[in-house]
């Protein structure tokens, strides 16, 4: 059995990288939808996504519309491997396969 992704595992981040983990490869989301999915304040979700962004899990685009300030967001090619990895984990707990190892 695989370990748990200690980066991902949190609950904030798990339904972060889920949302974005559901988008076709190389789609972005942005900030404000995002925030308004998870249903978190901007504080919160900035903290989650810098700590993911410092894992390489995610990447942060910033740009303007006109003057106003947009920031996007989009799973990397490694934050990917990294939630299906988690997922593996998740699924081997669900199925009672990391007891049955113990147990042996």
């Amino acid at each position: 059995m695989i370990g748990p992704d200690e980066i991902i595992h949190q609950h904030t981040r798990l339904r972060i990288m889920a949302t974005l983990n559901a988008l076709s490869e190389g789609r972005q989301v942005e900030f404000t939808r995002l925030r308004a999915i998870l249903r978190i304040t901007d504080g919160n979700l900035g903290a989650h996504l810098t700590t993911l962004e410092n894992a390489g899990y995610i990447a942060v685009t910033k740009d303007f519309i006109g003057k106003k300030p947009r920031t996007r967001i989009a799973l990397t090619r490694a934050g990917r491997k990294a939630f299906s990895r988690h997922i593996i984990f998740l699924r081997e707990i669900l199925d009672g396969e990391g007891s049955e190892r113990e147990s042996r």
